[in-house]
């Protein structure tokens, strides 16, 4: 059984540059998981990963919608979301994160064999020239993909 892709975080790789990634879970409510099997109900804009004093690690900022067919009992669509990771994992993660100035983002959220999983990414800040470096490195493989697609096409 494969993965089912619920959102994706498209503007985390043009803001960050990703050195690694991880994989956790996340503990979710009844409503939160009903919400999330309905396509577009998440959103990570504006989301990180915060690792408090306990050793926890929190997923910050992110928004599942209501669920619909909810009733008083739904949950808050912005609340801050427990990971689940391994004791070491997360020690391993705040001393990168302290050494280096690194932030922990989510790069996509998905159901892997009926659990929700978080994709997250330890990420550095792209400066603005290193952007517009992509974006010309972007822009010239396309046009070398649309120049060999006409010759090919003659």
């Amino acid at each position: 059984m494969g993965e089912k892709l619920i959102t994706n975080n498209r503007k985390i790789r043009h803001d960050y540059e990703i050195l690694d990634t991880i994989e956790a879970g996340i503990a979710l409510q009844g409503t939160e998981v009903k919400s999330l099997r309905t396509k577009g109900s998440m959103t990570l804009k504006d989301s990180y990963a915060d690792i408090t004093q306990k050793g926890e690690v929190y997923l910050v900022g992110s928004h599942i919608a209501p669920y619909l067919q909810g009733n008083i009992n739904n949950h808050e669509p912005e609340r801050r979301r427990k990971l689940l990771m391994h004791k070491l994992e997360i020690e391993k993660l705040g001393q990168k994160m302290a050494e280096k100035g690194l932030t922990l983002a989510p790069l996509r959220v998905y159901f892997k064999r009926g659990k929700v999983k978080v994709l997250l990414g330890l990420c550095r800040g792209k400066k603005t020239h290193d952007k517009r470096e992509a974006i010309k490195e972007r822009e010239s493989k396309r046009e070398i993909d649309r120049a060999l697609k006409s010759v090919g096409q003659k």
